[in-house]
């Protein structure tokens, strides 16, 4: 049961992490955009490692305090909840 969780949230991780990458390179393209209701989802249902890497590294909605603010809290919020279940 354990491997399939950190299975599911390393996948997670990982498709959030594109989804930004995906998300910046439209909007620099003037394209059809991932919502910012999904780049927030995808982070608070276990995805806060690539949502944060994804906004580090992609540069995306670095300016929108939702974001700047929002995204550390939740990666805060999960470490706590991880370090709480496993040690």
């Amino acid at each position: 049961m354990t491997n399939l969780v950190l299975y599911f949230l390393l996948t997670l991780n990982v498709v959030t992490f594109i989804a930004y990458g995906i998300d910046k390179q439209r909007a620099r393209k003037g394209r059809w955009r991932i919502s910012e209701q999904t780049l927030l989802l995808l982070p608070m249902i276990g995805g806060s490692v690539g949502g944060y890497l994804g906004m580090k590294i992609w540069r995306h909605k670095t300016q929108h305090k939702k974001f700047r603010y929002g995204l550390p809290a939740i990666l805060i919020i999960h470490c706590a909840i991880v370090s709480f279940i496993f040690l």
